[in-house]
């Protein structure tokens, strides 16, 4: 979306509303980013997972985005908690219950990016139709 609305500037041109929103969008955009994983780790850490577990997650989730897109980071970043927690703390209880608090955080942050995604959209929209 953000992408689509910066090549939206490009083509429209910037007025000074333009400008404002693409700004908005912009720092829309990074907040998605953040609060996506800061409900994700928030949710393993209500799950009783340690920071090097979640750190490793997010280091998996990464990775599997890049090697088997798009559903591979999903994938990858709870198991990696889920395996590293077991190592860790060598209960399988204990593992399985982080790996549960990162899946709910998991659709926390979907919900919340979700939203921001509708409210960029929505700018977007404001921004074609002031200049129609």
């Amino acid at each position: 979306m953000w992408a689509a609305a910066l090549g939206y500037g490009f083509i429209s041109g910037w007025d000074t509303l333009g400008i404002v929103l693409i700004i908005l969008i912009s720092l829309l955009f990074a907040l998605s980013a953040v609060v996506d994983n800061l409900l994700m780790g928030a949710g393993a850490i209500k799950g009783g997972a340690s920071w090097l577990s979640i750190f490793i997650g997010l280091a998996f989730g990464i990775a599997g985005t890049i090697i088997f897109p798009p559903f591979g980071g999903l994938i990858a970043a709870p198991l990696a908690v889920f395996i590293f927690e077991w190592i860790r703390a060598r209960e399988i209880k204990k593992a399985w219950k982080a790996f549960v608090g990162m899946v709910v955080g998991y659709g926390l942050a979907y919900l919340a990016r979700f939203g921001i995604g509708v409210l960029m959209m929505l700018l977007w929209w404001l921004w074609v139709w002031q200049g129609v």
